[in-house]
């Protein structure tokens, strides 16, 4: 006997291009956001929350992408110099401890 519904059907999240997102809110800009939101078959709050998001960073999507991926690659940097620079500590003590 099961007591859950059991469903299959994964969730599709639909993923869409910064240029897609550009074109759509200033077609929402021009015609309004109910009216373009029904024309591309998106919820209205999605709209909303991508002109939110634009507005936060005062810059295009594309831009945003590239800012991110840059900071990504930054951190990953930080990361490796700071295990570079741990075990530099560590050999420096290790180093310093031996008789000459």
């Amino acid at each position: 006997m099961k007591t859950k519904k059991e469903t299959n059907n994964p969730v599709v999240r639909n993923k869409y291009t910064a240029q897609f997102k550009e074109h759509a809110l200033a077609r929402a800009e021009r015609d309004g956001i109910p009216k373009v939101a029904q024309d591309l078959g998106l919820a209205e709050s999605m709209l909303y929350s991508w002109r939110a998001k634009r507005r936060q960073t005062d810059q295009p999507f594309e831009e945003q992408k590239l800012q991110q991926a840059e900071m990504a690659r930054l951190k990953r940097e930080n990361a490796r110099l700071e295990q570079e620079v741990a075990f530099l500590k560590k050999a420096a003590a290790y180093f310093a401890k031996q008789p000459q």
